[in-house]
């Protein structure tokens, strides 16, 4: 045992090279010349390795070099070496050029029409080589998701203190709430009520969320219920669609529709929504320091609604 841990100790890299070249090109100096090294230091590091082994790995005559048999039998397990570390070389590469993990951030549908997507360029642009995973989902939904460590960061907004428990909220905007629709559409021809937008088919958001808290205590408060004919999603792409596509009205929160609004594409109707804001802000955990790409990501999101605000 004293033997094979001196062995261990003292053998070195050098020494596996040299002999499986040696063993590879039968030829000391060919050897030599594949290692970049002079024949006498090759021969001294095949002496070394011989002596190491207590054995006769080579035999050198004129025609080359011959293995012997404890040669042929130490060339297999020096193969195996030199594979080993290649494939370890090999593994090490690819964890290097495997790219980071992904931000999981997770938000509101109406927040990936508004803020999210200038939040994401921006903090792409700052760090080439980010990878983000979005999940869009309903409120609660995305309080549950950071509970259980399943998003990092969420746009959102402040639920029930029950509900908070183990949450942070930071408060980027206060969202109203907007009734709107496509230029073009029959209701803009004549004196706009709510009386009569209520007969012209709505998308609402589903049940449970604010905007359709919201909108059902915005109509009740002047008299009104639901209209007869209404679309109900969580999906603020598809009630965009159809909102410019057809004689749908919306009821969104104003932030997923600036855009629209300012460039044309939607019309927000004449209709008193005061008090029916919502607070829309920076949902993270309380349970400890953030990552760096957290921390960049909320600064991104604090400069875009910073612009909102103002703009």
């Amino acid at each position: 045992m004293k033997k094979a841990n001196l062995f261990i100790q003292r053998m070195r890299l050098r020494h596996i090279n040299g002999f499986v070249a040696v063993a590879q090109e039968r030829s000391l100096s060919r050897a030599a010349d594949k290692l970049n090294l002079s024949q006498p230091a090759l021969s001294k590091t095949l002496s070394e390795l011989e002596a190491l082994t207590g054995n006769l790995l080579l035999v050198r005559h004129r025609q080359g070099t011959q293995l012997t048999e404890q040669g042929e039998q130490f060339l297999g397990y020096a193969t195996r070496v030199l594979e080993a570390l290649a494939a370890a070389g090999h593994a090490l590469e690819r964890f290097d050029e495997a790219p980071a993990r992904a931000l999981r951030i997770g938000a509101l549908p109406t927040a990936a029409l508004g803020m999210l997507p200038q939040a994401i360029g921006q903090y792409q642009q700052a760090h080439p080589h980010a990878r983000i995973q979005v999940i869009t989902a309903k409120n609660d939904e995305l309080l549950a998701q950071l509970k259980a460590g399943e998003l990092e960061v969420a746009i959102g907004r402040m639920a029930e203190p029950a509900m908070m428990s183990g949450i942070a909220f930071e408060l980027l905007l206060l969202e109203s709430l907007l009734l709107v629709t496509r230029p073009g559409h029959p209701l803009l021809s004549e004196t706009v009520t709510l009386e009569r937008a209520l007969s012209y088919p709505a998308i609402l958001s589903p049940k449970g969320t604010v905007p359709r808290h919201n909108t059902e205590n915005l109509l009740s408060s002047r008299g009104f219920s639901l209209p007869g004919q209404y679309v109900e999603t969580l999906s603020a792409s598809l009630a965009r669609q159809m909102t410019l596509q057809f004689d749908y009205l919306w009821f969104v929160p104003s932030s997923a529709v600036k855009d629209d609004i300012a460039g044309g594409q939607l019309i927000p109707l004449p209709l008193a929504t005061q008090g029916m804001e919502e607070a829309v802000g920076i949902l993270t955990r309380n349970d400890g320091e953030h990552s760096d790409a957290v921390l960049a990501f909320i600064a991104s999101v604090r400069r875009i609604a910073g612009a909102t605000r103002h703009g």
